[in-house]
Formats: C-alpha cells, structure tokens, sequence
C-alpha cells in the first residue's frame, strides 16, 4: 500500500474508531472484499481486507473473517497464476519443439547434470584443429562463447573482438582461459558468458550477414574471418536460449507458487484444527 494511501486511512480510523469498533463498517468491507474475489480482482480484494486492521483496529470479529478469507484470496489468486503459467510453458515446448531439431545435446549422465546444446557445424568432431569462436547452450538456457585458437605458436588469448569495418564489440578478459592437447597439438581456449561477453554476442547477431573479422587478443593478437556458418550458429543459439531460459524463469515461478499454495493451505488446516 502506498504511503499516502495509508496516511489516508489512518486519518479516516480517528474519525471512525469510535462505537461499536466500527465492526459494521469492517463487515461491509468484507463484503467488497469478497465480490471482489468472486471478479478474481485480488488487488482490490486484498486492499478492502487491509484497510479494516487500519481503519477499525477493534472490529476483531471482522478482523479474524479478513484472515481467513485472505487465505482464500492467496490460494485463488496461486492457482490462477498456475494455470497461467502453465499454458505459458505449453507455448514455450511448441516453440522449443519447433527449433530444437537444428541442434546438437551433447551430454554425458555419468558425469554432467547439465547437457549442452551445439550447434552441428561447431561440434567438436567436426572442428578438430579448427580456429574459431564457438557458442553454446546448456539446458537451462546460459549461453555460452568459447575461442578456440590453434593455428600455431601461443598466444596466451584472454578475451576477443569482432569487427565489421570500423565498428566493434570486445569481451572482457576473461578468467576462464585454459590450454589442452590433441595429438601433441597445443589448443587454447576461453569461455566468455553471455552478459559478460561485452557484446560479442549482440554484434555478430546484428551483423550475421556480414563479414565478421574476429581477433583473438593475447600476449599477441591473431587475427581470422567468421565463418558463415559460425554466424549462423551463434545467432541461432541466442534464440535457443531465449526459450530454454524463459521456461527455467516459469519453472521457478511454478515452484515459488506451489510453495505458496502449500503454505496457506498448511495454515487453513492448521486454523480447522485449532478450532476443532
């Protein structure tokens, strides 16, 4: 409630606080409150029961009807956001179900909880002694940029930029920078998150359909062009992750109002047994 909107009520409680506590006054309160509920306006529900512990503080008959029927509020108001949410995540599995096709799950279960999504031209079979930037998708959505330099000598690279003419994005540098070996050849690598990949992500998206020159930055710099087929990849990853993350934020939200609803539901009862 807003300040000034309390400050409002608590005015009219000195006028109203008076006679019989104001308990008729509380119960037609009540009344909206409940009508309110019926339109499953619950703002408007919950702002009527509100007001009678601030307006008619010894209406204590109306007070207690405002507690019970808040629960009822709180439940009706859980389930609707459930059935909302559900009809939400039904649309987001038609639109994964649509595009998960173009990609690769690579996952291990004996040792990963957390699969990731390739694209199939960057699959690591496919780009052995490749030198290239690599996107990737876990299954909760967080996407991912890997630069893989193997092209000879050590760079010791920590971060890359991408160019198209004079404009550019560049990551941090970053502390996710490792070396490997295969068959005796030296590959590094560096893994960049989206959100902090200084925009690496957005610019090859924006300018997918042009020559993208990409610069792996070191203790010297190499310098090489994008593949199409890599711009293709990452621009493609991004709306991968935009779907598996958006149904990761309505699973959450399912889990926080199943909580919810568990935990009014506990009070009811808890309320029946009292009075039993």
């Amino acid at each position: 409630m807003k300040k000034i909107g309390l400050s409002a009520l608590l005015a009219l409680a000195v006028l109203t606080g008076c006679g019989d506590g104001g308990e008729k006054e509380a119960q037609m309160r009540l009344q909206k409150a409940e009508a309110a509920l019926q339109q499953e306006n619950f703002s408007e529900a919950k702002l009527q029961i509100d007001s009678i512990k601030v307006l008619y503080p010894k209406a204590f008959e109306a007070r207690k009807q405002g507690i019970k029927l808040m629960q009822q509020v709180d439940l009706k108001e859980q389930r609707k956001t459930l059935v909302y949410l559900d009809s939400m995540m039904q649309i987001k599995q038609l639109q994964l179900d649509s595009i998960k096709g173009n990609f690769v799950l690579e996952k291990d279960t004996a040792y990963q909880e957390i699969g990731n999504w390739f694209y199939p031209t960057q699959v690591v079979e496919k780009n052995t002694g490749r030198t290239f930037l690599r996107g990737q998708v876990n299954e909760l959505g967080e996407m991912s940029l890997t630069s893989i330099y193997c092209a000879g000598g050590n760079l010791n690279h920590t971060s890359v930029k991408v160019s198209v003419g004079d404009t550019f994005a560049e990551t941090p540098t970053t502390k996710d920078s490792y070396t490997t070996t295969d068959l005796g050849r030296t590959i590094e690598k560096a893994d960049y998150k989206l959100g902090e990949d200084g925009g690496v992500v957005g610019f090859i998206v924006a300018n997918q359909d042009k020559n993208i020159q990409l610069t792996f930055i070191g203790d010297k710099t190499y310098k090489t062009a994008m593949q199409k087929n890599d711009r293709k990849a990452i621009a493609e990853l991004t709306d991968l992750a935009r779907i598996l993350s958006g149904m990761e934020e309505i699973r959450k939200q399912q889990k926080e109002a199943n909580l919810k609803i568990q935990f009014v539901t506990r009070k009811i009862e808890e309320g029946k047994a009292i009075q039993e």
